[in-house]
């Protein structure tokens, strides 16, 4: 029986930094032998990944999976283009979504559920340089009012 565990194995953490997620899609990842075990190995890298929808098809793109050290020939390519897997009304709904300027998809995350290996994306739309700065301020403020709560204490 496969196990049901959703603990993220990669995260992208610059992801919500540079963009506003506005909406996000499960995706399956199709993937070689070896590239699922170094998954669980947790030898993955979602910095530089984008997602990208191309011949009615969704494609991640630069998502480095380490190649497996037991693999010997039958190891992969570290950041081939693999295909995401979603339904049809999801992929035609990014088309449209993703056409419009400044919006584009990102991974945010990559884990294991019910044994098969899934792709958090998320629509996002790219943040100029003042609404980082902003939100820098804002995160700033709130670990000072947590800090001086955690004093009075």
């Amino acid at each position: 029986m496969a196990k049901k565990s959703s603990d993220a194995i990669a995260t992208n953490r610059k992801a919500r930094h540079d963009f506003f997620i506005e909406e996000t899609f499960e995706a399956g990842i199709v993937l070689k032998g070896t590239e699922i075990k170094s998954i669980r190995a947790g030898r993955v890298n979602l910095k530089d990944a984008f997602a990208r929808i191309s011949k009615g098809e969704a494609y991640v793109h630069n998502l480095h999976i380490s190649p497996y050290e037991q693999g010997n020939q039958f190891n992969h390519e570290p950041t081939r283009a693999r295909k995401l897997l979603l339904h049809k009304k999801e992929i035609n709904k990014l088309i449209g979504q993703t056409q419009q300027k400044g919006y584009s998809l990102v991974p945010l995350k990559i884990y294991i559920k019910n044994g098969v290996a899934k792709l958090l994306i998320g629509l996002g739309k790219g943040k100029k340089k003042y609404d980082k700065r902003e939100d820098l301020k804002q995160k700033a403020m709130k670990r000072d009012v947590e800090r001086a709560l955690k004093d009075n204490y």
